[in-house]
């Protein structure tokens, strides 16, 4: 029978040994012969043997690079067969900095409305070269944090990347060749008279004309939408002022027939595509700084590697196929859902859109020794809250905190009653159950976490 978590393993001295099986790794913490290292992702170290009184095998690192997940997989190449030791996917946090960017113009115009002037500051900054935008760049970044720590608790020998390109013009029109390449969907007109034109000089809700008529996004800018032309439509005051940021399937849910030709007329963004066109090669040179040997593959050869032995579609298993692969085995594993929470900020006061304060924050980021972000254990012997949970904990001022587990929140736990597992290291863990559920567990690791 397989393994169905593989734990990572350390010598006396720190330096990585091959991961060893979760039935193993118990035997050896029973022994005496290991101690806990990590819990989160879990690792041990042995007191009684190095590296040099160990064998290694060739351990690859494999990545499947997506605009809000990335699946990484680590295999071991065995006789012409593809090990996979350990699964998971790495969220990334791009929504929540493109939150923080669009509030930063409301702080610089609540400064320069202060009584001492502040001039503006355009015209004094030059972009580097290859410069991305920062809600983009933290994809490469975290990927490539991510590899470097998994590089100190496995015995890496090469890294494998899946290497793609997305074509948004053939995503949109399946015929468009030649010269329509090279001209795009406003080619010798502009965006209002194009509007006016595609939607028959109408508004799309009412169906109303001779009215004046405003440019309406399908799915409104706060809630993911963008200025694509694809995007775009036309709506007279009365109606884009009921719409406001409500999704047009909420708005126009008593009238199936417009919703369905408006949703007929949008198509969907391509964000996503562009987002991984820009950082392809970004993570390419990236992991490149690494001094590791890589090997690219393509998306049709992944899936291609995928199909015969009938493995899931997930970003994971999809990591795992990338690069070369003859025959995969031990892809039954559960995989580790890894979500970047960022390690909080600087900012101490909440602004509201125009930039004015609404509210304060505590000045301390340490509350009886916690942070937030920490993963503790809370046990209550008595009350309506009585029991034990794992989780990642906010702390308080009032030290009452609130404990994020797998299933929920659970507030209001004293200080008092928490024990730290790990330290916050701007990362949130969670063992998803798609593959299979692991039936046992390793001293002081919680279900939920790992």
């Amino acid at each position: 029978m397989e393994a169905l978590r593989s734990v990572f393993v350390l010598d006396r001295r720190g330096t990585p040994l091959m991961p060893c099986s979760e039935r193993r790794g118990q035997r050896l913490l029973e022994r005496g012969r290991a101690r806990i290292a990590r819990r989160y992702r879990f690792t041990i170290r042995l007191v009684d043997r190095t590296v040099a009184e160990s064998a290694l095998q060739p351990v690859q690192i494999k990545i499947d690079s997506g605009s809000k997940r990335t699946g990484v997989a680590i295999v071991r190449e065995t006789k012409g067969e593809t090990d996979v030791l350990a699964l998971a996917e790495l969220a990334h946090r791009g929504a929540r900095v493109h939150e923080r960017l669009t509030a930063r113009p409301g702080s610089c115009r609540r400064r320069r409305a202060r009584p001492r002037y502040r001039a503006k500051r355009v015209d004094n900054r030059r972009r580097p070269t290859a410069w991305l935008a920062p809600l983009v760049r933290h994809r490469p970044d975290t990927v490539l944090s991510w590899v470097r720590r998994l590089c100190r608790l496995a015995p890496v020998c090469g890294i494998a990347m899946e290497l793609v390109r997305f074509d948004t013009q053939k995503m949109d029109n399946l015929e468009i060749a030649r010269i329509l390449c090279q001209q795009g969907t406003l080619a010798g007109c502009e965006t209002r008279a194009y509007l006016l034109e595609t939607w028959g000089r109408r508004c799309a809700s009412c169906d109303t004309r001779n009215v004046p008529l405003q440019v309406e996004h399908v799915p409104p800018m706060s809630r993911g939408g963008s200025n694509r032309i694809a995007n775009l439509t036309l709506a007279c005051v009365p109606c884009n002022d009921a719409k406001g940021t409500r999704p047009v399937e909420v708005c126009l849910a008593n009238w199936p027939a417009t919703l369905q030709r408006i949703l007929a007329q949008a198509k969907r963004p391509l964000n996503d595509a562009a987002a991984v066109n820009a950082t392809r090669w970004m993570h390419f040179n990236a992991l490149r700084g690494t001094g590791l040997p890589i090997k690219t593959g393509t998306g049709g050869r992944s899936g291609w590697d995928r199909a015969p032995p009938d493995v899931p579609k997930a970003h994971a298993t999809d990591g795992a196929c990338s690069g070369e692969v003859q025959a995969l085995s031990a892809w039954r594993r559960p995989v580790l859902s890894i979500k970047s929470t960022g390690r909080g900020a600087y900012q101490r006061t909440r602004l509201d859109r125009f930039g004015h304060p609404r509210g304060t924050l505590m000045r301390a980021k340490r509350v009886a020794g916690f942070e937030t972000g920490d993963v503790v254990r809370a046990g209550i012997r008595g009350g309506k809250k009585a029991g034990h949970c794992v989780g990642r904990a906010a702390i308080r001022a009032s030290k009452k905190f609130n404990i994020q587990t797998a299933d929920g929140v659970v507030q209001g736990i004293h200080a008092r009653h928490c024990e730290r597992l790990a330290r916050s290291d701007g990362y949130g863990y969670a063992l998803t159950r798609e593959l299979r559920s692991s039936p046992r567990l390793m001293p002081g690791v919680s279900r939920s976490l790992i």
